[in-house]
């Protein structure tokens, strides 16, 4: 079983055989698909999954937050799971490609900036938008 599917059961989500798999391919993919990449990965599983069962299933995962839905710039929403692992996003205006990464000092500075302005941290996003260097 994989992540989402087990978050999905710890929420009382009822686990469809379609479902299961859009769950498998979300935790398969090493990248941020949109909703058309997933409906491909998916049809080459189960032939029978449609674009509309992909976006309902989608804004389901997103509204109990197993995924999380991102907006990086490209006129469409993008997913990754919301396993708490923390990192950030660097957007390659040329490509598209998202570069996860992570950083203590920037972690550190979120955290002191909180504190210093009477917050406690409880959650953040950085996403940082470049081009290669020449």
């Amino acid at each position: 079983m994989n992540w989402i599917e087990q978050k999905c059961g710890e929420k009382g989500l009822r686990m469809t055989d379609q479902r299961r798999v859009i769950a498998q391919v979300l935790s398969d993919a090493n990248d941020h698909p949109d909703a058309e990449s997933v409906l491909s990965r998916a049809v080459e599983i189960d032939n029978k999954i449609s674009l509309a069962t992909v976006y309902r299933t989608l804004r389901l995962f997103a509204e109990t937050g197993i995924i999380e839905t991102h907006d990086f710039r490209d006129g469409r929403a993008r997913y990754e799971a919301a396993d708490n692992d923390r990192h950030d996003h660097l957007i390659d205006l040329s490509s598209g490609d998202v570069i996860e990464f992570m950083d203590e000092e920037i972690e550190a500075l979120q955290e002191k900036i909180a504190k210093k302005l009477g917050y406690e941290l409880v959650d953040h996003r950085l996403e940082l938008y470049g081009r290669p260097l020449k």
